[in-house]
């Protein structure tokens, strides 16, 4: 058993009709109640609910504060390597960029992390292209070996791997595992993923289930908006998330929001999400759920990262580079996908805290176990 069964007994263009025929007077029922299911979901991520965002708002902030309280955690990527055996429509790292590529040595994982030590982050997220030759298993293993005496929370987004690497990795010390689907809708996802392990779309539809099975601290989960429709997608992924959240228990889970950015290659998103889609979107998963971690990165712009840690969001990163040795090592090196928000760490921590909040630079820690 896996998600996989649960996935098939939904149909996408039968949850693409029931979103897009919501009526105003079904959100305003869905408004009053105390606690929304995934059916509910639905109905506040539809078109009939956006002018509703303002009454979402003031509920998923007051949610997020009586949850989280007046906490922002902050965690920062660090790429180890753009090598990649993929070809993907929209990302600057796919196989078919001609592009210079680059895996970091010892030294230079080294050098990057007493970087982003030093401008206070206990929270690092590994970040590489999906190769497996020269950054599988026994690389990443290698890399959290070499640094987590320096860091309290590593968490990785690679490939995909089998439940037996997983268990090597948190043997190792690993914490989190970050793995999106890109999209739920399976003929788009093999347009977008022509060649490479990751046009496998059912190994990686199980991904969750394996880091589950594995017995990891968190795993989290999201889409790329650009692909397909932003409200179907996200509909698949509140429908993944609460399959996760009963099947493994014990896990923590957290959703993140990437919208396509420019990169080299370019793709033009499908379908537009606005700002004040991701808005309603996530408020909605706050009202869906209480606990879950909703995290922003750099590809916002600073204005709208400035008022949406307010509503909903309990994780942003700052000053991220996407590209191996971008912080110290080679920082003119290709990147990923273009940053929007450019400020530096102190500046985000100081936009936080003048704010209200408090500065969480860590998880949680071995110490407690």
């Amino acid at each position: 058993m896996s998600f996989k069964n649960t996935f098939y007994n939904y149909d996408w263009s039968t949850i693409e009709n029931e979103i897009y025929t919501v009526t105003p007077d079904a959100v305003e029922k869905v408004l009053q109640k105390a606690h929304i299911t995934l059916d509910e979901f639905k109905i506040l991520i539809s078109p009939a609910a956006k002018p509703y965002i303002e009454q979402m708002a003031q509920r998923s902030s007051i949610l997020t504060k009586k949850r989280f309280g007046n906490t922002m955690q902050m965690y920062i990527p660090m790429y180890l390597s753009n090598e990649c055996q993929n070809i993907c429509t929209y990302c600057g790292f796919s196989m078919t960029n001609k592009i210079p590529r680059k895996t970091l040595s010892d030294a230079e994982i080294l050098k990057e992390a007493h970087y982003i030590k030093n401008l206070g982050y206990d929270h690092i997220l590994l970040v590489t292209g999906e190769a497996n030759k020269t950054v599988g298993v026994d690389y990443i293993k290698h890399a959290i070996n070499l640094i987590n005496t320096h860091f309290s929370n590593i968490s990785i987004e690679v490939q995909p791997l089998d439940q037996e690497e997983y268990e090597l990795l948190i043997e190792a010390g690993l914490y989190a595992v970050l793995v999106y689907q890109e999209t739920y809708h399976e003929a788009t996802y093999k347009e977008h993923h022509p060649k490479g392990k990751k046009s496998n779309f059912h190994y990686r539809l199980d991904t969750p289930d394996r880091l589950g099975k594995a017995g990891i601290h968190k795993i989290g989960l999201g889409s790329l908006f650009g692909l397909e429709d932003w409200r179907v997608d996200s509909f698949y992924t509140a429908l993944h998330l609460k399959y996760l959240q009963k099947t493994y228990w014990k896990t923590k889970y957290s959703i993140s929001f990437p919208r396509l950015r420019p990169h080299s290659g370019g793709l033009e998103p499908k379908v537009e999400m606005t700002d004040a889609d991701l808005v309603q979107l996530i408020c909605a998963y706050r009202l869906l759920d209480e606990d879950v971690e909703l995290s922003l990165s750099t590809r916002e712009n600073e204005v709208f990262r400035n008022n949406i840690v307010n509503l909903g969001i309990t994780s942003i990163s700052a000053e991220s580079k996407t590209n191996p040795g971008g912080y110290s090592v080679e920082p003119q090196s290709l990147e990923q996908f273009e940053i929007s928000d450019e400020r530096s760490t102190t500046d985000i921590k100081n936009m936080l805290q003048s704010q209200g909040f408090e500065v969480v630079w860590k998880d949680w820690t071995n110490n407690w176990q």
